[in-house]
């Protein structure tokens, strides 16, 4: 678990008016709620929170809230964050306080490691799951979920009770679902050239949730 430091600042008015008047002046309305406090309506600066997103991503992140005047310091979450479909501004970021003896669910980045004995004879590995949540507590999130994929054959897939994650971290599920296959190339694919969807390096900067909504 990584903590981020981040700034915000009080607001008092509320209300699609009031929100485009500080997307103007480059802030975000955000919400704190969570802990043993009320929820408080907070202004982020645009051009931190972009940095930050566009740094470590949008999922898993957690931060050192520190809120000018008496707001004194919180360690939240992301748990949510609207944007413009559009124009892609950010338009409201909802963060939750937490409590770091409890667990929480959150959702993790799936990154495969290794090359398949599979993809080497020519089939594609494919990821069918890019995240999956977990629940622990907050210092035992993991920053991703490698899985190694070398000894995976063409046919051959790993399902989510495969994945052995420790003690202290479960991923909820109802059914044994499929994370990540190799299956052999399509008559297509070959004649095209196309090759295997290659293990990713580095979590994708997506954003947690794409809304066109006002704040």
């Amino acid at each position: 678990m990584e903590l981020i430091e981040l700034t915000a600042k009080p607001r008092a008015t509320t209300g699609k008016g009031a929100a485009r008047q500080l997307r103007a002046k480059q802030a975000i309305p955000a919400i704190v709620y969570g802990g043993k406090t009320q929820p408080a309506m907070l202004a982020i600066d645009t051009v931190e929170f972009v940095k930050i997103i566009r740094d470590h991503g949008s999922m898993g992140l957690f931060f050192n809230l520190k809120i000018d005047g008496s707001g004194g310091e919180k360690i939240v979450m992301l748990k949510d964050m609207q944007m413009d479909i559009f124009s892609q501004n950010y338009l409201h970021v909802d963060l939750q306080e937490i409590d770091m003896d409890k667990k929480i669910t959150v959702s993790v980045h799936v990154e495969a490691i290794g090359k398949s004995k599979g993809v080497k004879e020519g089939g594609l590995l494919q990821i069918i799951q890019r995240e999956l949540d977990v629940v622990c507590k907050p210092m035992d999130t993991p920053a991703t979920i490698q899985i190694d994929v070398t000894d995976l054959e063409i046919g051959d897939a790993i399902h989510v009770k495969d994945i052995d994650l420790g003690e202290f971290i479960y991923i909820p599920h109802e059914s044994n679902f499929t994370v990540i296959t190799i299956v052999a190339p399509s008559t297509d694919a070959k004649e095209k050239g196309e090759e295997e969807d290659e293990p990713d390096e580095k979590a994708p900067a997506a954003p947690a949730s794409k809304k066109a909504a006002e704040a």
